[in-house]
């Protein structure tokens, strides 16, 4: 009787740390929505001309099998410059979107800040998504060197 015991103990303990040796660390769970690159850096001059406040953009990348309503959606910088997604505005599943700075006709793929002077800082900066209720959904920082960055 007692060397069923010590091996239902031992059975019982060998289950128990495998499976706490199986288990991990929790791991935070891809954003449906990211930002996926940030061109901050436009080429050449920055004179302020609406070409080059364009050139400059952050591409946002839906990571779903469907669609996401970025309605009130917003990006913005560490100095509060904030655009706003007004209106519905549905991001396809695996698409993208660009915000460019400067002014354009908006589209499902180019969206246009309207800005006369450039939001994202080449010495360093951070872009943060946040949803409707303003939940932090991912941001991207970047230092001094380069010209944009993939994150």
């Amino acid at each position: 009787m007692k060397q069923r015991l010590i091996g239902f103990a031992v059975a019982l303990g060998v289950t128990v740390c495998g499976a706490l040796t199986v288990a991990g660390p929790a791991q935070a769970a891809t954003p449906a929505v990211l930002i996926s690159k940030v061109y901050y850096n436009s080429p050449g001059t920055d004179d302020r001309s609406n070409s080059s406040l364009n050139a400059e953009y952050v591409r946002l990348t839906n990571k779903r099998s469907y669609t996401i309503n970025l309605k009130y959606w917003t990006l913005r910088d560490r100095s509060s410059h904030v655009y706003k997604f007004s209106g519905d505005f549905r991001l396809a599943a695996g698409a993208s979107v660009y915000i460019h700075t400067g002014k354009g006709t908006n589209t499902a793929t180019h969206r246009y800040w309207g800005s006369g002077a450039y939001i994202w800082n080449n010495t360093g900066d951070t872009a943060y998504l946040r949803n409707s209720a303003g939940t932090s959904i991912d941001s991207c920082s970047w230092g001094s060197s380069g010209s944009y960055t993939y994150c």
